[in-house]
């Protein structure tokens, strides 16, 4: 009995540093060419969270619907703007990882600061990571106690 809780906590172990620590293929190899429309009007852009992967060739094209618009993009320092009816794009490789803040680069009215969205480059690898590891901890705690709550 003892021998076999030795194995089985040896195996949790390494379950465990596999999923912390392995690296895990990401997805750069599929990249793709995207083409996403992104409508600005009345201090808002829709869509508001823009998702693609590492790697991906990425258009956008903005069009304002009401005012002058424009998209700044925090951490890959970029910038389009549109006039009212008019499509403008912007092109651009999506190699850097993370989330990043898209503002409006324009002054369009009183709510303008308030005029944000967000570019997500990747999958959020870490939220599935954390929620293996909780799942193993709870199989794990499950195991013990049942260990010790028989005769």
């Amino acid at each position: 009995m003892v021998k076999a809780f030795r194995w089985q906590t040896g195996l949790l172990i390494i379950l465990g540093l596999m999923i912390a620590v392995f690296p895990v293929e990401g997805g750069a190899s599929g990249a793709v060419e995207r083409t996403i429309r992104v409508e600005a009007s009345s201090f808002q852009y829709s869509p508001a969270v823009l998702r693609v992967n590492p790697g991906d060739r990425v258009t956008l094209e903005l069009v304002s619907t009401d005012v002058v618009h424009g998209i700044y993009i925090d951490g890959y320092d970029l910038e389009v703007k549109a006039d009212p009816g008019q499509t403008r794009r912007l092109t651009f490789v999506a190699d850097k990882e993370g989330s990043f803040r898209l503002r409006c680069s324009v002054t369009c009215g009183a709510f303008h600061p308030f005029m944000t969205g967000k570019l997500e480059v990747g999958q959020n690898l870490l939220i599935w990571r954390a929620t293996a590891l909780a799942v193993l901890a709870a199989v794990a705690s499950l195991g013990m106690f049942r260990k010790t709550s028989s005769p």
